[in-house]
């Protein structure tokens, strides 16, 4: 199988972590590939071709590329940045799918990400020590989507423990905690828009699951991505072929998809009439869910 088929099956039936991860390291390429491309050809892009993928703080040029809400998360220009995002989506991303959905997570992602994007604007158009730079601020990375991820994960589970190179074991809300308090003492240091934006993240993250456990589900409206982690096969030939069998990958994910899908039903149910409406079965395969989750 070429490489090529590899990374097309790898996002067709992986998780949506995983569609996020490359979609992340997708985009990251073909702007840096064009990079190159112009520098070889003697005309190198400068930093404007970046602002066609970054959100502005400045509201005028918001309404003249007013997708930049939506791509400035998923939107890289250093190696570094990027690997540092990727590194933390896939670790807190796999955390928080050890106790909620995958439709969740990618709601999560882009809510949270929305909630850093707005908190950068109207920073920069209405804190005065921001507002002289509102014409040129801009904001791109997924850190804001990240911490969103990290903060829900760590207020639903705040005594999860971790273990760190060189630290050893760390419970999730101490760590959440040194990760926001690190954020708000860099504002006057450096990338203060960069900072806001992680903030913003992190309080959409924090609030999702306050309302969460109060049975409301932010995420509702991401029902239609039910079916975005799913797997599906089509028939080649006449020749019948047990595909979920011959690929333990694929079986693991088919059933982790299916169990997903069972837990979604129970918690939209949750969210529409309350704890109390769930059947005994449901209650007990929502027991089983967090027990196999602390464990």
């Amino acid at each position: 199988m070429s490489i090529y088929n590899e990374l097309k099956d790898s996002f067709r039936f992986g998780s949506n972590l995983t569609k996020l991860i490359y979609i992340n390291l997708g985009i990251f390429l073909i702007y840096n590939l064009i990079r190159v491309f112009f520098f070889v050809g003697g005309t190198p892009i400068g930093s404007s071709y970046a602002y066609l993928l970054s959100v502005p703080a400045d509201f005028a040029s918001l309404l003249t590329r007013p997708w930049t809400i939506l791509t400035y998360m998923f939107f890289h220009e250093d190696f570094l940045h990027i690997l540092f995002n990727i590194l933390w989506l896939y670790w807190f991303g796999q955390l928080f799918l050890m106790f909620l959905s995958q439709r969740q997570l990618v709601g999560v992602y882009i809510l949270g990400g929305l909630s850093g994007a707005g908190l950068f604007i109207l920073a920069y158009n209405f804190v005065p020590v921001f507002t002289s730079e509102t014409s040129i601020a801009i904001a791109l990375g997924a850190s804001a989507s990240v911490l969103a991820i990290v903060i829900a994960v760590s207020t639903l589970r705040p005594n999860h423990t971790i273990y760190l190179l060189f630290l050893g074991p760390v419970k999730l809300k101490y760590l959440a905690l040194v990760t926001i308090l690190i954020d708000i003492i860099s504002i006057p240091v450096s990338n203060a828009g960069g900072h806001i934006a992680h903030l913003g993240g992190a309080l959409f993250g924090f609030l999702y699951v306050k309302v969460l456990v109060k049975g409301r589900d932010l995420t509702y409206p991401f029902s239609w991505l039910e079916g975005f982690g799913k797997i599906s096969f089509k028939k080649k030939s006449k020749l019948k072929v047990d595909h979920r069998s011959a690929n333990p990958d694929h079986d693991f994910n088919y059933r982790k998809a299916q169990k997903h899908q069972n837990i979604d039903k129970i918690l939209d149910k949750i969210s529409k009439s309350g704890y109390d409406s769930l059947t005994k079965e449901e209650k007990e395969t929502l027991f089983r869910m967090k027990n196999d989750s602390v464990n």
